[in-house]
């Protein structure tokens, strides 16, 4: 019988972030290829741990027979490096990291070091660090891991039908534009409004399609702020939608915006661009990387006077708007599918790998 992978990520794996799609679309794409793998979701509280994720991790491994292999998702990882130790040596432990946790925005300055020296050890027990950018691989040396333990296996993207306005069949009425992302900090939605607030005079409408759950005090602060600058008109603030509704808001949509403070990929960046779609993004973390300059704009993070420049500049320039959708055609021809990605991700997993941690790798008891 053939090995069984498996697969560790915090909380429920069914949820429609781009850390978990990455997951579940890498886990389609292994089982395609024939590989058993079981998924297992932790509950408790990450990525700072409480007793319930401590536990849970510490069952999930002790479950697992001796030389079994198992990806360990980062943000179920990074904070558990105690839970994870006592299997470093009898289990083959693959890391999983889609951006450090240190790296989200808004974390009390404490936290933010709590989390560095916790994803610096955990990462130290793993035989193999799989990363989802270059990006991401270039920072992991904070972190110590070297060069020869890291692989980088970028998502795929699903092959997608063009957007109406990809064709340059642009409409009459308002410019439409698109956001999909979690209503979070780091996500920059409050910067995305306050350059739209300078932009009353121009014709456009915005779709917000993310989560409120995840932050539900500061999506209630950015639907405040829309109200106070006189947005509530223009913006549809759709929350999670079926696959099925947010490929037809793709399909009506002109521009793909993502104002994010950083991604440590950006997935919806290349959903866009199979669709033909032109992106407005930042130069946060891995998206310099994730959009090809003729397929878009980018400007500097939490810079609403530069993303308001190039909203002003799309909205008011009709040859901007067909060279890029020209650039995001172009673009849509070079993405990989996700059975390519799976492809990659199988070839990291098989690769040789050190054959036990090092001692002088081993997290010290810390007291909590």
């Amino acid at each position: 019988m053939a090995e069984t992978l498996t697969l560790i990520v915090a909380g429920d794996p069914g949820q429609l972030t781009g850390g978990y799609v990455y997951d579940a679309r890498i886990v389609s794409a292994l089982r395609a290829r024939g590989r058993a793998v079981e998924v297992v979701g932790l509950e408790g509280r990450f990525p700072v741990p409480d007793d319930t994720a401590r536990q849970g991790m510490g069952r999930a491994l002790a479950a697992l027979p001796d030389g079994a292999r198992v990806v360990i998702d980062g943000l179920a990882m990074g904070g558990l490096p105690e839970a994870v130790a006592p299997h470093a040596d009898r289990l083959a432990i693959v890391a999983l990291v889609h951006h450090p946790l240190a790296d989200e925005t808004g974390l009390p300055e404490a936290t933010r070091h709590r989390l560095l020296d916790s994803e610096t050890r955990a990462l130290a027990l793993a035989r193999r660090v799989i990363v989802t950018s270059h990006w991401t691989a270039r920072g992991l040396h904070r972190f110590g891991v070297a060069a020869e333990r890291l692989c980088v296996v970028e998502p795929g993207v699903d092959p997608a039908p063009q957007a109406a306005s990809a064709l340059d069949l642009e409409s009459p009425g308002p410019r439409r534009l698109l956001c999909v992302a979690t209503l979070i900090p780091r996500k920059g939605h409050d910067v995305l409004l306050e350059a739209l607030a300078g932009l009353g005079d121009r014709d456009w409408t915005l779709e917000a399609i993310g989560s409120h759950e995840r932050d539900p005090a500061h999506a209630e602060r950015l639907l405040e702020a829309a109200r106070r600058h006189g947005l509530e008109g223009r913006i549809a603030w759709a929350g999670e939608r079926s696959a099925a509704e947010l490929a037809a808001a793709y399909h009506r949509a002109e521009l793909f915006v993502l104002p994010s403070r950083y991604e440590g990929y950006g997935m919806v960046v290349t959903e866009a661009l199979a669709r033909g779609l032109p992106v407005l993004t930042t130069t946060g973390g891995a998206l310099v990387d994730t959009l090809p300059p003729a397929a878009g704009l980018a400007v500097p993070p939490d810079d609403a006077v530069a993303l308001g420049d190039a909203l002003a500049a799309w909205l008011d320039d009709a040859e901007l708007r067909r060279r890029l959708r020209h650039g995001a055609r172009e673009a849509r021809r070079d993405l990989d599918d996700w059975q390519q990605a799976g492809d990659r991700f199988l070839a990291a997993l098989d690769d040789p790998t050190p054959a036990a941690v090092a001692a002088d790798h081993r997290p010290e008891e810390t007291s909590r």
